[in-house]
C-alpha cells in the first residue's frame, strides 16, 4: 500500500507540558485512521500540527512524500479538513460560504460542485440562509461539504458526525466510505463515537496523555485489552 502520511516523533509542548510526545505512525491511500483518546490526549494537537496549524516541538511530518515544513502550500491544496467545532462566516449564506472557499480553493466549475454538495449532504433547502441562523447539525453539514470543495486526496475529521442525528449520521459514514471507494480518499479522524469507530475504522490509534499506546485494527485492539468493544475499551485506557 502507497504511504500518503509519516509521523516521525512528533512532539508538541506548550509552556513545558508535553502535549504530544515522540509519536510516530503512517497513513496509506484509501485507508480511514481512527485517533482515539480521552480528553487531553493529544488527538486534536496532532491534527493541528499535521495541518499546519500548530508549530511541532520536535519530530517530521512528510505528506505525499514531502517533508511538511517547506512545502506546506503544495501539501494544504490536497487536503482539507472539517470539525463540528470550527466557525465559518455567520453573515453569509450557506452557498456563499462555499463559494468563498471554491475560490480560495481554485475550484473548476464550482456552481456545479456546490449543488453537487447541497445535494448529498441535504442542505440545498437551506443554501439562502445565514450561517448564523444554522442548527448545529446543519452547520455540522455544512463543513463537511466545504471539506469535499477541493476533491481532497486526505481528509482530516475532528468528531464529524458529532451534531448530526442518527439518520444524518449514517448518510454521511456512508458517503465517506463510497468517497473512498471511489478515489483513494484517506481519512484522518477523531470521534467519541466508539460504535462508529470500530464500523469506521481500517486501524485505530489510541492515544494517552499524549503518547500512542496502541495501534492495530480494530479486533486486533479489542484482542489486546480483552474488550468486547472499543467502548469497553476506551473506558479502561480512561479509567488507568
Amino acid at each position: 500500500m502507497k504511504t500518503v502520511l509519516e509521523v516521525r516523533n512528533l512532539t508538541k509542548y506548550f509552556n513545558g507540558f508535553k502535549a504530544v510526545d515522540t509519536i510516530s505512525f503512517d497513513m496509506y491511500s484509501g485507508e480511514i485512521l481512527g485517533l482515539l483518546g480521552p480528553n487531553g490526549a493529544g488527538k486534536t494537537t496532532t491534527l493541528q500540527m499535521l495541518l499546519g496549524l500548530t508549530t511541532p516541538s520536535g519530530g517530521e511530518i512528510r505528506i505525499f512524500g514531502l517533508p511538511f515544513e517547506g512545502h506546506r502550500e503544495e501539501i494544504l491544496h490536497r487536503v482539507n479538513f472539517s470539525s463540528s467545532y470550527v466557525a465559518l462566516p455567520y453573515s453569509l449564506t450557506v452557498r456563499e460560504n462555499l463559494m468563498v472557499f471554491c475560490r480560495l480553493y481554485g475550484v473548476e466549475k464550482p456552481e456545479r460542485k456546490i449543488d453537487e454538495l447541497l445535494d448529498i449532504f441535504e442542505i440545498r433547502n437551506i443554501k439562502h440562509i445565514p450561517a448564523r441562523r444554522l442548527s448545529s447539525g446543519q452547520l455540522t453539514r455544512l463543513c463537511l461539504a466545504k471539506a469535499l470543495l477541493n476533491d481532497p486526496d486526505i481528509l482530516f475529521l475532528d468528531e464529524p458526525t458529532a451534531s448530526l442525528d442518527p439518520d444524518i449520521a449514517d448518510k454521511t459514514r456512508g458517503l465517506l466510505r463510497r468517497i473512498r471507494e471511489e478515489r483513494g480518499l484517506s481519512i484522518l479522524y477523531t470521534s467519541h463515537n466508539m460504535k462508529e469507530m470500530e464500523e469506521m475504522s481500517d486501524r485505530v490509534i489510541f492515544m494517552d496523555r499524549g503518547r500512542i499506546i496502541a495501534m492495530d485494527k480494530p479486533e486486533g485492539i479489542l484482542r489486546r485489552y480483552s474488550g468486547r468493544s472499543l467502548e469497553e475499551v476506551f473506558l479502561k485506557i480512561a479509567r488507568g
